[in-house]
């Protein structure tokens, strides 16, 4: 019943959409998305059987209406959001000329935002397949965006101990959250997954995941500065859970990952790269960051140097003060580092000059998760406490 009530209010998400947006893709999406939603949630209130036959009938219409009808339109008549031309652009230029980044004298010389790439050397990969055979349905970075995030993403909710993870991966993949962001444009897509692998790596102390999760949270930082407070954060839950060995530990993994991905460009293309991935979205290029939305950092950002200015600082400082937290009361357990990630991420958001509500997949995910992960876990428990209590 729980999933029925969900779904619907999926539908009326995916409905609102269709009736109030202003953007053509984002209608297209919210038609075929809240059909799918409200014929699965029929379904679903339809089948009484115990089995999973309903509910896998149901995620069949999701993956149809949520994902591949929307998404096959787009790709097939080259529709989608700037970002997705930029990744492709990115890796076209990084095999013709060694680097995913305009140069510096290309990109003052120019005032279309698109020549920008504000994603860090790994994102670029997604792109590749395009910049080699030419665009079509299995070219596109969104496919490779999607396969991604639901292998990597199922494989977080294993190892962090939810039960049915592949179900429960599918499902959160056709949701809004992921399924609305990836149709239209889907850089943050892999990303998060990643986050969510590296903390489910780190539930258990030890020091081989340690080592895993550094590596999986230095791909996610080789992909986009966004992923960069998950690092600071799970530091402070290893320094003070397994000890200062293992955290550092883990950080050098981690960032010998973003050497090896990020080092080469920043040593040879260091001022391609500050302009592009550090400069542009934070609003100091000379052209402007597409990305707009209602929150205080871009409404504030839009009133001058002074708003803009007062926007950094508060940016800087609400950095700041999430990492002196993690000095003053450090998380101690995988669910307390999660939850101040999501402060974190969320606080960044919102004051960003250059934001979007799209961003906010990283705190939904990373909460949907921790949430499937901890309900599995105590099933589990309960299982093996039951024999115990009855004797």
């Amino acid at each position: 019943m729980w999933l029925a009530a969900g779904l619907a209010v999926c539908a009326l998400f995916g409905g609102g959409v269709a009736l109030f947006s202003g953007d053509p893709l984002h209608r297209l999406w919210g038609t075929s998305a809240g059909i799918a939603y409200a014929l699965a949630a029929v379904v679903i209130l339809a089948w009484r059987s115990r089995d999973t036959t309903g509910i896998d009938v149901a995620l069949a219409i999701l993956v149809g209406g949520a994902i591949l009808v929307p998404l096959l339109w787009m790709v097939w008549t080259g529709h989608g959001e700037p970002e997705v031309g930029v990744v492709a652009n990115s890796a076209t230029t990084l095999i013709k000329h060694g680097t995913p980044y305009k140069s510096a004298k290309v990109l003052a010389s120019t005032t279309n935002p698109d020549l920008y790439n504000p994603y860090l050397p790994l994102m670029a990969a997604f792109g590749v397949p395009q910049a080699l055979f030419g665009h079509g349905p299995l070219t596109d970075p969104r496919v490779w965006f999607g396969l991604v995030f639901l292998v990597v993403f199922a494989f977080a909710l294993r190892v962090a101990g939810a039960k049915d993870s592949f179900r429960w991966a599918l499902l959160l993949t056709v949701s809004p959250i992921i399924a609305f962001e990836l149709c239209v444009g889907g850089t943050d897509v892999p990303m998060v997954a990643f986050m969510c692998l590296g903390f489910a790596l780190l539930w258990r102390p030890g020091g081989s995941n340690a080592v895993a999760a550094g590596l999986a949270l230095g791909i996610a930082s080789s992909m986009k500065a966004t992923a960069w407070p998950a690092l600071a954060v799970a530091f402070a839950l290893l320094y003070v859970r397994d000890g200062k060995r293992e955290a550092w530990r883990f950080t050098a993994w981690s960032l010998a990952v973003v050497a090896v991905i990020v080092g080469p460009f920043a040593v040879l293309r260091f001022g391609a790269l500050v302009k592009n991935t550090i400069l542009f979205p934070l609003g100091l290029a000379s052209v402007k960051s597409q990305a707009a939305s209602p929150l205080l950092g871009h409404v504030l950002a839009q009133t001058g140097r002074l708003g803009h200015t007062l926007v950094v600082v508060a940016l800087i400082a609400s950095g700041l003060a999430i990492l002196v937290s993690l000095f003053v009361r450090p998380p101690l357990d995988v669910p307390a580092a999660t939850w101040r990630l999501v402060i974190g991420l969320s606080a960044m958001f919102v004051l960003a000059p250059s934001t979007r509500f799209g961003y906010f997949i990283y705190p939904a995910a990373l909460v949907l998760w921790l949430l499937i992960a901890q309900a599995g876990r105590k099933s589990v428990e309960a299982v093996h406490v039951q024999p115990v209590a009855l004797k």
